[in-house]
């Protein structure tokens, strides 16, 4: 059973930022998913009954401990790298935002981070090159590019590492391309890494609250 915490980065695409009418943030905006959220990709995978929104994220395993750490010793601490989905209650996150509360109550909920196996990140050329798409019952939904993040994976975990130790095992997601929307029950979801692999999954209401 995972045990470890899962960070996580808001508005690290401008585009996305735009589309929820969000001003772009002056550096990482940070929020925490406890071990409780995550579930595996492939198979099906719980979302409350409603106002779920999906938002595809390069996911990235932590290989080492990284704390207070440099971008280069950063890059040099990435275990694997693999695709997730972070689960939003956005209607109830944008009441959060207004009444100025964290969002943990929208984002952290049982079952709000599915997630697929990570492969080596040797496999891939260069982090900056990465590239992956979502698919929401075979229709494409989301469509992002490391190249371009406001903040790249290692500046984001060399950033993390300044504020929270992270752990050999700790994941940190890296933020949603535009294109995010509402998942509903026997949605089929297909999540792509470009060079890497494909994970299916079909949303199951009622199982997360």
């Amino acid at each position: 059973m995972y045990t470890g915490k899962i960070v996580c980065v808001g508005r690290n695409y401008a585009a996305h930022a735009r589309e929820l009418n969000n001003p772009v943030p002056e550096s990482p905006l940070l929020f925490i998913k406890p071990a409780t959220s995550l579930s595996v990709l492939p198979g099906d995978f719980p979302i409350p009954a409603s106002d779920c929104h999906y938002e595809a994220e390069i996911a990235v395993s932590v290989g080492r401990t990284l704390s207070k750490v440099s971008a280069i010793d950063a890059q040099q601490g990435v275990g694997g790298i693999g695709l997730a989905l972070d689960l939003t209650k956005r209607a109830l996150q944008s009441e959060l935002k207004a009444q100025g509360h964290p969002w943990e109550l929208a984002k952290a909920f049982d079952g709000a981070c599915p997630m697929g196996p990570f492969l080596a990140a040797d496999s891939f050329s260069a982090l900056d090159k990465l590239e992956f798409t979502l698919h929401v019952n075979d229709q494409l939904r989301q469509h992002g590019r490391s190249a371009d993040m406001l903040v790249g994976i290692p500046e984001l975990l060399a950033y993390v590492s300044q504020h929270f130790t992270l752990r050999e095992g700790d994941i940190v997601l890296t933020g949603t391309p535009q294109g995010v929307g509402e998942l509903h029950h026997g949605d089929r979801i297909r999540l792509e890494l470009m060079g890497g692999s494909v994970w299916h999954g079909t949303a199951k209401s009622g199982d997360a609250s």
